[in-house]
């Protein structure tokens, strides 16, 4: 049987050395399969030796993965961190010296995959033909592209597009537990994982590489085209590709024929005999029984009628209670006009596709001044601050962020809200906070539930656990 994985690295048509390297192999006795891709930054040879020394420190986790595997991923990219910057120091050539790395476990006896990833080389799932961007680019650029503020094409020949703010090597990650991103996915029948660097997808479109992997060549052949089509866009950087393949046979299930289905219709031949035969012998009954099946279909069809009524009434319930909310919303942004900042910051909001926004405090120490409320209405969303400070007009004095009911998931990251009655409404019980400072806000925190009305309401509303910096834990 054919290897359902290969690795391809090449040094492209710009460069003489390649600072590209990758595994691909099994591990824990065949049990898992081990894909990474790692590309070396920090000038000619630096970035060779780092992307060595990170490979051979990951390779030394791999056989030892036990229980918590995301974790075991964890401590090997840090490890290898660790390694770098110790060298950088005892170096007088390679003080520059850096890589970026993506890391996968690939569990195909249990359709799963994990990951651990720094930097910009990506991780990739094709599933049915679509071809899904897993990790995020830790650069400028990448954020843009990835928030959707970019087009693909325009990111691919941005002049910073190579310029990263994460590798191992650029500084001691310690407890920094946000510094590595990681995750777990299904891994279906079917599905395959592409790992690559940069110099793939800074030459080659989603769409073309999209087409390479649906087609019909063998995996080995694909992983070469890819590196073929990247040399041909002008091989600017080292290309490395690895490619995981689950190559098991979906399931299909076969339709039978419920024997229940087999024995009312032997009962409706045996009905028919019967009927026909009283037909035949005493037609007074015939009427009685088209009387009573007339009743049950009318009272039937009056049922469905009115299962209807309600489902239209809840459905009317439903959409009347979102659209009165937006509305409400919508009316208040319209009266109150925002500054051009603070208007750049609720359409990043409105227009997010990942779930993440990220506030550029291009100048260190000034406020985003909010004259308005700014309506969190997303499934799940992480706001980034980035130290800023959001300060209230003088003129407002309603809340910084109005949460809605249908955001399960509401996460504020590193900045401070001053100067508001109320920092944050919620409508939800969805609220996270990481560095947050209240400043001269009456109330930081509100929560506000509806019920509706003339119901009886049964249930309980759960502490919510904060870190306060400079205390101990407390509840509130």
């Amino acid at each position: 049987m054919a290897k359902n994985y290969v690795g391809i690295t090449d040094a492209g048509r710009q460069r003489s050395n390649n600072e590209d390297t990758f595994i691909a192999e099994t591990i824990m006795s065949g049990r898992y399969i081990a894909a990474c891709v790692i590309d070396g930054v920090g000038g000619y040879e630096g970035g060779e030796v780092a992307a060595e020394i990170a490979r051979e420190t990951i390779q030394s986790y791999l056989n030892n993965l036990g229980d918590n595997i995301i974790s075991t991923l964890k401590e090997a990219i840090s490890s290898a961190n660790n390694k770098i910057i110790n060298q950088k120091k005892e170096s007088k050539h390679n003080g520059q010296m850096a890589c970026v790395v993506t890391l996968a476990i690939v569990d195909i006896e249990q359709n799963k995959f994990y990951y651990a990833h720094v930097g910009d080389t990506r991780l990739y799932l094709l599933r049915d033909q679509s071809l899904i961007k897993v990790s995020k680019d830790h650069s400028f650029v990448g954020f843009l592209e990835d928030s959707g503020r970019l087009s693909e094409e325009a990111a691919m020949k941005h002049p910073k597009r190579n310029e990263i703010n994460k590798a191992l090597g650029f500084e001691d990650i310690g407890s920094n537990a946000e510094y590595i991103e990681t995750g777990d996915s299904p891994f279906l029948p079917g599905d395959m994982l592409l790992l690559c660097s940069d110099g793939l997808t800074d030459m080659v479109s989603n769409s073309a590489i999209s087409s390479v992997l649906i087609s019909n060549k063998n995996l080995a052949d694909k992983a070469k085209t890819l590196v073929n089509a990247a040399n041909e866009a002008g091989g600017k950087d080292n290309i490395t590709t690895v490619l995981v393949y689950n190559d098991k046979m979906p399931l299909k299930q076969e339709a039978t024929k419920p024997a229940v289905a087999l024995k009312k219709t032997e009962e409706m031949k045996t009905e028919g005999v019967k009927l026909s035969a009283d037909k035949r012998t005493d037609d007074i009954r015939q009427p009685v029984q088209k009387k009573k099946s007339s009743g049950t279909v009318r009272l039937l069809s009056i049922l469905l009628l009115l299962l209807l009524a309600a489902l239209v009434w809840l459905l009317y319930r439903d959409y009347k209670k979102t659209n009165d909310h937006q509305n409400a919303v919508a009316n208040t942004s319209v009266i109150r006009e925002r500054n051009d900042k603070e208007q750049a910051f609720v359409e990043s909001i409105d227009g997010t596709n990942n779930g993440e926004v990220f506030v550029l405090n291009t100048e260190p120490g000034t406020p985003m001044i909010i004259s308005d409320s700014v309506l969190i209405y997303k499934d799940s969303l992480h706001i980034i601050g980035n130290g800023i400070t959001l300060i209230a007009d003088s003129s407002y004095s309603g809340p910084a962020f109005i949460v809605a009911a249908t955001t399960k998931y509401f996460l504020l990251d590193s900045l401070t809200l001053q100067n508001f009655d109320i920092g944050i409404l919620m409508k939800s019980p969805g609220l996270n906070l990481r560095n947050v400072q209240f400043k001269d806000c009456k109330i930081p925190v509100q929560y506000q539930f509806g019920f509706p009305p003339n119901t009886v309401i049964n249930g309980s509303v759960h502490d919510s656990l904060f870190n306060f910096s400079g205390s101990t834990q407390n509840n509130y």
